[in-house]
């Protein structure tokens, strides 16, 4: 796991170094350097694989193209046999950096297609004049990029970017209000003109003679569901789904550094442990897990029991809220692009547990999106008989009502569901999600905003995906848009970013491509059936985990954001935001009159960015 950053035009070394520092979290083990005139390559290094001969940038002597990477091929042995046999001459024993570097070589950007794993890559080619950068298929791994009159320029996180200095660090203001619309920012937009998260699945050339940009997809997440099986093929699914979890667990070991697992309690961690025990003697095996004090919120007790069902060993950090708000403006102001994802907070900390005892942990993130986990899934089906059946005054009504409810502070409580269901259902049903998760819904943008957009610019990327999947069942449409957006915008950029702060590599098994490739094919009614969610990845785990586990209802990976936000200091009014309006907003909140907890974290997430004295 590495940081890298450079640019093609107008610089010197030591912006690029200064650049290359600003990364230094994401790899304290080495840095290098690499110009030839214009083009600027530096690399900070996590030395997890080939300690001693992977240093970065890596160049090929006979072409001169030179690299610098970001991530884990975990099949990169057998492209790199395959290569070999091809005639290509390796000088490492067992570099994955060195694999990717051979793969463009042999097979030019159609290399990107064959890697099963995470990455960020720049490469310079000069045969071509070109320069190219390329991310994996769900962006496990950042890569955002700026180009203007001056140049192009690249970097793992903003804050190294800015360190350009013909980077533009005023704020776009559509951009601010998107971010308060769906909590992060989707589809490669940032908050800063010009400057964009290079798309999953994608790569982008950068001529150095011409100075055009060309963008290409090389792979999409898409349902190719196979309709011909049926309940019979059940038991074969099952034997495959724990071959693939045990074979995508076996791939994620490989590690020259010591390595453990992630335990929440929950059922996806719990998969990932389960298969790592199948691999391992469960004995030799570390997870990791950290508990609340506040009972709604602690699942360390289910965690426990898992370990102790599997027989590993297992460390616990218990923490208390107090404990944990004492520390967020630290790890917020670490962050230099807007996350509204509260938990990013908790998940700081149990990668800082973790990184006391492992350089790498493996995590569950993605069986949710893969296998219909979350909780509105369970919501469609009724709130598509609700919006037959019930004309819009009575439902303007019903939320009316349910805002005098007093809002309670526990985790997922039913007040909190029902508000955000009924919030949901005033949009259209392209919108639906994006609003049911939303900070600020759109009706709420012009009591803060002197010029608001509309829910359609707001959601314009959320009904660009459902129109192109226009014949799909609601199932489906949720299954795109959490895999889409919320996944690779939202859950892999917090953990990524939480663990990268204390230097720990996390790896998301459930990304394996042989295990998305399976849930592509299979059959919505294999992932939610009957109000299961999970169904398949369930009967798969029976045997695997204690059946008490299998059966819990999803809580997440929540903290009391209520009763923290009553005595944190108040959020400030920036960026245009009315702060008349602000201040109603917040004793709104304290009077627990409204639930504004997600909008009021969400500028908490804006006062304390690391480029937010920047106003535009």
């Amino acid at each position: 796991m590495c940081g890298i950053a450079g640019f093609f035009g107008e610089g010197l070394d030591e912006h690029l170094r200064a650049m290359t520092a600003a990364l230094v979290h994401r790899g304290p083990d080495a840095q290098g350097f690499f110009s030839d005139g214009s083009v600027h390559l530096g690399h900070r290094r996590l030395a997890i694989v080939d300690l001693a001969c992977g240093q970065q940038p890596m160049r090929d002597a006979a072409s001169g193209v030179v690299l610098v990477y970001n991530g884990e091929i975990y099949n990169h042995l057998d492209i790199r046999r395959r290569l070999e046999q091809d005639g290509q001459v390796f000088a490492t024993s067992h570099s994955d950096t060195e694999t990717l570097l051979r793969a463009y070589l042999a097979y030019g950007c159609d290399c990107f297609a064959l890697f099963n794993g995470m990455f960020a890559v720049a490469i310079f080619d000069p045969r071509e004049r070109m320069l190219i950068l390329a991310r994996d298929r769900f962006g496990e791994k950042p890569l955002f990029y700026t180009h203007n009159a001056h140049g192009l320029a690249f970097a793992s996180e903003i804050a190294a970017l800015a360190c350009w200095p013909f980077f533009d660090k005023s704020i776009n203001s559509d951009n601010l209000q998107r971010f308060l619309g769906w909590g992060y920012l989707p589809a490669g937009r940032t908050l800063h003109p010009a400057c964009y998260a290079l798309s999953p699945g994608s790569w982008l050339k950068f001529d150095l003679t011409s100075q055009a940009i060309r963008t290409q997809s090389y792979w999409s997440f898409e349902l190719t569901p196979d309709e011909s099986l049926s309940d019979h093929d059940e038991p074969a699914l099952v034997e495959e789904l724990r071959h693939l979890l045990v074979q995508a667990v076996r791939r994620r070991l490989l590690s020259d550094v010591p390595l453990g697992v992630f335990l929440s309690g929950g059922l996806d961690s719990g998969a990932v442990l389960a298969a790592a025990c199948r691999c391992l003697e469960p004995a030799a095996i570390s997870a990791f897990s950290i508990g609340f004090r506040e009972a709604s919120f602690d699942e360390s007790g289910n965690a426990r029991e898992v370990a102790a069902f599997l027989g590993c060993r297992h460390f616990v950090s218990m923490l208390t809220a107090d404990g944990l708000r004492a520390t967020a403006p630290e790890i917020l102001g670490r962050m230099s692009e807007p996350l509204g994802d509260a938990s990013l907070i908790p998940t700081e900390h149990l990668a800082a547990f973790a990184r006391k005892h492992v350089t790498v942990a493996l995590s569950g993130d993605a069986g949710d999106e893969l296998f219909a986990g979350y909780d509105p899934l369970a919501a469609l089906a009724p709130a598509a008989l609700y919006r037959r059946c019930v004309p819009a005054f009575v439902h303007r009504l019903l939320r009316k009502g349910l805002s005098l409810v007093p809002c309670s502070d526990r985790n997922m409580s039913l007040d909190f569901k029902l508000k955000r269901v009924l919030r949901g259902l005033s949009y259209p049903r392209a919108l639906q999600l994006p609003v049911w998760m939303s900070p600020l819904e759109p009706a709420e943008l012009p009591l803060f905003f002197a010029k608001p957009l509309t829910a359609e610019e707001i959601y314009e990327d959320a009904l660009s995906l459902f129109e192109q999947h226009q014949g799909a069942d609601d199932v489906s449409q949720a299954l795109y848009f959490f895999t889409r957006f919320y996944l690779s915008d939202d859950i892999l950029v917090k953990v990524d970013r939480a663990a990268m702060m204390v230097s720990l590599e996390s790896r998301a098994v459930f990304l394996d491509n042989d295990i998305v490739a399976f849930c592509q094919r299979l059959p919505n009614r294999f992932k939610y059936r009957h109000g299961v969610r999970k169904y398949l990845l369930k009967k798969a785990l029976a045997g695997w985990l204690p059946s008490r586990i299998l059966n819990l209802p999803k809580k997440g990976f929540g903290i009391p954001l209520n009763s923290w936000l009553r005595s944190m200091p108040d959020p400030q009014a920036q960026w245009g935001i009315h702060a008349g309006q602000l201040a109603a907003a917040l004793e709104k909140h304290r009077s627990r009159q409204g639930d504004l907890r997600l909008f009021l974290w969400a500028l908490h997430v804006l006062n304390h960015l690391r480029l937010g004295t920047e106003n535009g």
